[in-house]
């Protein structure tokens, strides 16, 4: 089963934007995906592959990282994604599936404009630089 040159071009890319997605230099937006047991059950799985799919679409694979990380804490509203982003409060929005994936890599990523209505936790002003 050979392939042809076309199809080994195709995957050359695919793999490149692979490892183009886990490179985490240069990357100063991070948005963290809770893949604890809770998360998964809840759909932290779909909320992930919609948040790469998003990222994809909008050609922002060099400079977003996406990470996933264990339980939060927030079992209540899983699937918790926390998005770190430069000049703007660290948040976490809850029950989080892919049409709010979405909508977080549009609004909040892109137009630097919080969600309040899946904000669950962001540190209070005080403590802000």
């Amino acid at each position: 089963m050979a392939m042809t040159l076309e199809e080994l071009r195709k995957l050359r890319e695919s793999k490149k934007t692979d490892i183009q997605r886990r490179e985490a230099e240069g990357k100063d937006i991070q948005v963290i995906v809770g893949m604890g047991t809770c998360g998964i059950a809840a759909g932290a799985k779909g909320t992930l592959d919609a948040f790469i799919n998003a990222l994809d679409e909008n050609k922002l694979v060099d400079k977003v990282l996406v990470r996933q990380t264990g339980c939060m804490g927030l079992c209540h509203s899983e699937p918790t994604v926390e998005v770190v982003s430069p000049g703007m409060p660290n948040v976490i929005y809850g029950t989080v599936d892919a049409a709010t994936a979405k909508e977080i890599v549009a609004k909040h990523i892109l137009g630097h404009e919080l969600l309040d209505n899946h904000i669950l936790n962001k540190p209070a002003a005080d403590i802000m630089k």
